[in-house]
């Protein structure tokens, strides 16, 4: 998106979000969290803090929602047993 789009997106100008690109202003904690939600990442991503990406489900309908927290779900059990068999291997 260019600054002109973002800047509209977000009801700013297109001064502020030059300004921020290059590192001469901050935005406020609300700027902050628009931006997040436009560009799907976390705050912390967005200060330099993780790089994780946020899964942002506002926008998907609740079937595709529930998908999702099936999927997770599902990843967090694999995780936990994966790391329950290693620390009883470690044990032994």
């Amino acid at each position: 998106m260019s600054q002109s789009q973002v800047a509209k997106r977000l009801g700013i100008t297109r001064a502020a979000i030059s300004s921020y690109e290059n590192n001469i202003s901050l935005p406020s904690v609300n700027v902050l969290a628009e931006l997040a939600l436009l560009y799907r990442v976390s705050t912390d991503y967005l200060l330099g803090l993780d790089n994780r990406t946020a899964i942002v489900l506002e926008d998907l309908t609740p079937r595709q929602s529930a998908v999702i927290q099936e999927v997770m779900d599902t990843l967090v059990t694999e995780f936990k047993l994966s790391n329950r068999e290693r620390s009883i291997k470690r044990q032994t």
